[in-house]
């Protein structure tokens, strides 16, 4: 009886183990799950410049793309400016949410005017240490929003190859040794008031899915993971947006969820369209999501009366919009007219449901019934803005401010709020976390956080 029962104590820990060794990768814009990890208690509760910090690393250059983790890679892209020095950053009282087509005086991240360089690094996850880059583009940019960066897109692995992707470049395979195996050039499209480019690639078995909506002809397409050839692509009514596509994978079949100002979209992996839903607002940035058997959209543009978020059941097909003046039907389960925020994507962790709001309000519902736990509950000082989307461990919820200040809130029906960690630094990029740590990218640096 002993030996059976210490038998199933390691039969249970081996799988344990499996389960965490599943947990300990984060390879694409926001992970597997949404922006949840596994609880590990070398996660860290609190930070600041100088505690808790494993390691840090002045990346060259600057860039919005999110770093991602594969075994011991850290990989995150960035925009080096040739001349070798790089355009001061103004203070963040003086930042505007706005495109622009030339210099500025007095502006941060403006159009150079000296060529631009794109590289890949590969940091060591262990040590901090740049184990190789490689140039992925050299050219003189064009105009982008100036929330944007001219790398905003997030790569993403397979553990066999990372894949990176500029939407006006084109799709770069590399393997985990730093070599070249394909480049799929793409066209230049214009974009809404030229703020430019920023949905991620996903890649599911060995096909990499993308969406370039744009003003010229908006797309999805799927690529072979091996050779970059192109296998299907399927236009698009849209204009421009900045979601990154979302796979869905349930018990009835797999999905390939697109979002965008004209509606949400779903295709099989063939580039079947399954079913659509309309009501989004005027401009859409945030990325869809699962839990609970529910996949989640939001979408709040900040100027609009419409900011919807729904939950949809699986097996949908056809047109499933509402009829006005309702709230769910038979794959709507349950929906919110003005629950949207605008760039931070939602997230769900346990039984709730947390829209982060870009002027720094945390909210709360009931993520299986669209039920109200809290309403808007401020957790920033002074009004300070958030671009990142939130993420969650250990009972808790972090958001970072573009100040760089990390606001730790109570999991749960209750808002409260527990600390705020500073790094001192301008910070758009949503972090990873992998291996009991976190891995946050600011303006300048990337840093490897854990308690220690």
């Amino acid at each position: 009886m002993n030996n059976q029962r210490t038998l199933l104590i390691i039969t249970l820990f081996i799988a344990a183990t499996m389960g965490l060794s599943a947990e300990s990768d984060w390879p694409q814009f926001r992970g597997l799950h949404g922006g949840v990890a596994a609880d590990n208690p070398s996660l860290p509760d609190h930070w600041e410049p100088d505690e808790n910090i494993v390691w840090s690393l002045a990346v060259p250059g600057r860039a919005w793309s999110s770093p991602i983790v594969f075994d011991n890679h850290v990989f995150v892209m960035s925009v080096v400016n040739t001349s070798g020095v790089e355009t001061p950053l103004k203070p963040l009282s003086q930042y505007q949410s706005r495109s622009f087509d030339g210099p500025m005086t007095g502006a941060d991240l403006e159009t150079p005017p000296v060529p631009l360089r794109w590289v890949l690094y590969d940091v060591d996850f262990a040590t901090g240490a740049i184990r190789w880059e490689r140039t992925l583009h050299t050219a003189r940019p064009s105009s982008k929003h100036e929330k944007n960066s001219y790398a905003s897109e997030t790569p993403v692995t397979d553990g066999e190859r990372v894949y990176a992707y500029l939407g006006y470049v084109g799709l770069f395979a590399f393997d985990l040794d730093g070599t070249q195996l394909w480049h799929t050039p793409m066209d230049t499209r214009e974009t809404r008031e030229g703020w430019g480019s920023a949905s991620s690639p996903v890649v599911h078995g060995n096909r990499l899915f993308l969406v370039n909506d744009n003003l010229e002809q908006s797309f999805v397409a799927a690529y072979d993971t091996a050779t970059g050839t192109e296998i299907w692509r399927v236009n698009r009514e849209e204009a421009s947006n900045w979601s990154t596509p979302f796979i869905w994978e349930h018990e009835l079949r797999t999905e390939i969820v697109t979002t965008g100002t004209g509606g949400v979209r779903s295709y099989n992996l063939d580039g079947e369209l399954l079913w659509e839903l309309t009501g989004m607002s005027s401009i859409h940035v945030a990325t869809p999501f699962t839990q609970h058997g529910l996949l989640y959209i939001n979408s709040g543009y900040t100027a609009d009366s419409n900011r919807p978020v729904y939950a949809i059941r699986p097996g949908a097909s056809g047109d499933i919009s509402l009829v006005p003046g309702t709230t769910r039907n038979e794959y709507v389960a349950w929906s919110h007219p003005t629950l949207g925020s605008y760039n931070p994507s939602a997230l769900v962790y346990g039984d709730y449901h947390y829209t982060l709001l870009d002027r720094g309000f945390l909210i709360c519902y009931d993520a299986r019934t669209g039920e109200e736990v809290y309403s808007r509950q401020r957790i920033s000082r002074g009004g300070t803005l958030f671009t990142a989307s939130p993420w969650a461990y250990n009972g808790k919820i972090f958001a970072i401010s573009e100040d760089g200040d990390t606001y730790v809130i109570k999991a749960g029906p209750e808002f409260e709020l527990l600390g705020v960690n500073p790094l001192n630094e301008w910070t758009l990029a949503t972090p990873a976390i992998a291996s009991g740590s976190l891995i946050v990218r600011t303006v300048s640096s990337l840093y490897r956080i854990a308690d220690m």
